[in-house]
């Protein structure tokens, strides 16, 4: 089997997916995520506006809606790869990136930080996990769909149990039946994996869309500690 880097990966078709559930509304994220963006957002907005990172926002549509809901209440990041974007940035309000999620980051951290089917498309999954836990403001809240079944060992067989649990005791909790993970607070994971290369070409998931199958190495797991770093 052929496995791409991340460079390559995202000149795919697969990656560049439009059928995706890349123009989702606000309620969309209740859907998917289990989360009422707006009300989650209310409950930090009561010193300073809370910040809200939308990884993998797609169209943005939701990110507008918000916007215009919570007013000043509300400082919002929507990151793409695409960047087909449907509403116009306001600054500080609202901010809309073109770039990778893998490479991109952040000069403050998000009391929200969400991503809607996005991780389906990401090589180096359980990087991206580590990076973005550091993101979170004390008592932040990281939700995402998240398929573990998409996380592989080099001969091609899931990482299953070894992973949801090495997951779970870093602090994320994972929901097998919803295909959804969870994070409060920021933190500084270290799984015991070694990322080796992705496959655009492994089909259908879950969703009914082709994804990306992601490889990694077992190794030595080392114990996880809190943070508030951004790197």
């Amino acid at each position: 089997m052929h496995l791409t880097t991340d460079a390559e990966l995202e000149r795919s078709t697969v990656v560049a997916n439009n059928l995706m559930n890349r123009e989702r509304r606000l309620p969309g994220y209740n859907r998917e995520l289990g989360i009422d963006v707006p009300a989650v957002l209310r409950r930090t907005a009561t010193t300073r506006p809370a910040r809200w990172l939308d990884l993998c926002c797609g169209a943005a549509y939701a990110l507008g809606e918000a916007t215009h809901l919570l007013g000043r209440d509300a400082e919002i990041v929507g990151v793409d790869l695409v960047g087909f974007f449907a509403c116009r940035p306001d600054p500080p309000r609202l901010r809309l990136v073109t770039a990778s999620a893998t490479t991109w980051h952040p000069d403050a951290p998000f009391d929200l930080i969400t991503c809607v089917h996005g991780l389906h498309y990401i090589g180096d999954k359980l990087t991206l996990l580590a990076r973005i836990t550091t993101w979170l403001a004390e008592d932040g809240l990281f939700v995402a769909n998240f398929d573990a079944g998409s996380v592989r060992l080099a001969d091609g067989t899931p990482a299953g149990r070894r992973l949801t649990s090495a997951l779970r005791s870093q602090g994320l909790a994972y929901d097998a039946r919803t295909k959804r993970i969870r994070c409060t607070g920021p933190r500084t994971l270290d799984l015991p994996y070694r990322y080796l290369g992705a496959d655009d070409q492994a089909g259908p998931n879950y969703t009914g869309q082709p994804a990306v199958d992601s490889y990694y190495a077992p190794e030595k797991p080392v114990a996880p500690r809190r943070t508030g770093d951004l790197s």
